[in-house]
This record gives structure tokens, C-alpha cells and sequence, in this order.
């Protein structure tokens, strides 16, 4: 099950269907993997403080990815988006916000699944993975422009 919420009006003021895309994002990146997820879309300032008290990063930043305990089963994480953030992303990388939307939700998914990028080897990896999912759904590899 795919929970989501939005805190911020700002995400369903720019992109009407956000809550649509977040699902089929979240969806695909799952495939057949079970478990609960919750998606929090909110504002630059409470990821800030996320980010701050969770990361020791006092600055707001596009995805944050909070996986749940193993006896939270089937409850596999949390995921949480600040609009700012993404759609000054999206508009500086030339792509829609649905686009950049769905990029970050099923990184942030893989992450909540055990993949991540500390080395150049899981990076290129999560980033194939990305690429797959993201072309299933219809969106572009979001990593194109930075291969140029």
C-alpha cells in the first residue's frame, strides 16, 4: 500500500495529479516487492528540519528516505519531498516536474529497499536500476543531461 500525503498546496497547486504520479512511481519501483509506504509531500522548511535532526544536515534538500525497522513489517519506510527543492531542480534541469517527481520518489523507494550510493560501483548500479524503472513508467533517463 502506497500512503500519501500532502502537506504542502504547493505540489498539488503546480502538478495537479501529483498525488497519481507519486502512486505510480512508488508502484513501479516496488514491482513485486509488499510492504507499505508512506510519502509525505511537503515544504523546503519541514525537510529542513528533517534533515537537520535525522542527518545532521541543517539545509533542505529533494528526497529524504526514512526506512522503517525490520519488525515494522510490512511497513517498509517513509519517503518525504519538499517542493521547493524539487521544482527548482526540475526547472534547472529542463524537465517536468511530473518527471522529476517520479525520478525522486523511486530513488527514494530503492533506497527504503536496501539500495544506495556511497561508491561509484552502487551508484552506477542504482542508477541502472532508476533508469529501468523510470523507462517502464515513460519517463526519461534522468541522468541523460549530465552525460552530455
Amino acid at each position: 500500500m502506497i500512503e500519501i500525503e500532502v502537506e504542502a498546496d504547493a505540489w498539488t497547486g503546480a502538478l495537479a495529479e501529483a498525488e497519481a504520479v507519486v502512486s505510480r512511481a512508488a508502484q513501479a519501483a516496488l514491482g513485486t516487492v509488499e510492504g507499505d509506504v508512506v510519502v509525505l509531500l511537503t515544504d523546503d522548511e519541514a525537510v529542513r528540519d528533517l534533515n537537520a535532526r535525522f542527518r545532521d544536515k541543517d539545509k533542505p534538500t529533494n528526497v529524504l528516505s526514512f526506512p522503517a525497522l525490520e519488525n515494522a513489517a510490512p511497513h517498509l519506510g517513509d519517503i518525504v519531498l519538499a517542493y521547493g527543492v524539487c521544482a527548482a531542480e526540475a526547472e534547472a534541469q529542463g524537465k517536468t516536474l511530473s518527471d522529476h517527481l517520479s525520478h525522486l520518489v523511486v530513488h527514494g523507494v530503492l533506497h527504503l529497499l536496501g539500495r544506495d550510493h556511497e561508491d561509484d560501483a552502487e551508484a552506477e548500479e542504482m542508477e541502472a536500476e532508476e533508469r529501468e524503472i523510470l523507462a517502464g513508467i515513460g519517463v526519461a533517463d534522468p541522468y541523460a543531461a549530465e552525460q552530455d
